[in-house]
């Protein structure tokens, strides 16, 4: 099958990858589209995994204020070089993760790191309405499991599906941009600021 340049576009618009490993994968799939992302995941969480273990000592401090002024954002996100720091996709995905905790309100970066009293409160609050709702004891721990595993990724930064994008976790981009720039990034913290609010 002949691989079109709008078949290349339209895998790096679901994406971000280079347009090279685009092409590649399109033609190692035979032009199967969604082949072709699985095959781009995989290759970004594999240069990920790699990378993952190395100091992340530069990068830069994005803002994105919202809402005429009554919400802001500050996040860091550090790589290893200077050279990636001032890399204008990295500038863009700094800009765009700072934009999505604006809008999506994340709790910690990993799961990892949620609150152990956050997790009891929602845990709690899901046995009450599962037994409230007449449910055996012994599925009500099922169903408890199963929403505080869905808690668990609303909350934690990088297992939310992009506002951009919802096909895409944050996750999923990172490992694309760490593919890109051949460098271990992360998102090292963040703070979100609401006027009115505690």
């Amino acid at each position: 099958m002949a691989i079109t340049t709008k078949m290349v576009k339209d895998l790096r618009d679901k994406t971000q990858a280079g347009m090279m490993d685009c092409k590649k994968a399109l033609e190692s799939t035979e032009g199967d589209m969604e082949k072709a992302v699985d095959l781009l995941r995989q290759k970004g969480l594999a240069v990920a995994a790699k990378r993952a273990n190395r100091a992340t000592s530069e990068g830069v401090i994005a803002t994105y204020i919202h809402a005429g002024g009554k919400l802001g954002v500050m996040v860091e996100l550090g790589c290893e070089t200077d050279f990636v720091a001032k890399n204008d996709d990295f500038k863009e995905f700094a800009r765009d993760i700072a934009m999505h905790i604006a809008a999506a309100n994340p709790i910690s970066i990993s799961r990892d790191e949620v609150p152990a009293h956050v997790i009891a409160r929602e845990k709690d609050i899901f046995v009450q309405q599962a037994l409230e709702s007449g449910k055996p004891e012994a599925i009500v721990e099922k169903m408890v499991s199963g929403k505080i595993e869905k808690f668990l990724a609303e909350v934690a930064l990088l297992e939310q599906k992009f506002v951009k994008n919802p096909d895409l976790s944050i996750q999923d981009l990172l490992n694309a941009l760490v593919g890109k720039m051949g460098e271990n990034i992360s998102v090292k913290k963040f703070a979100r600021f609401q006027v009115g609010t505690e």
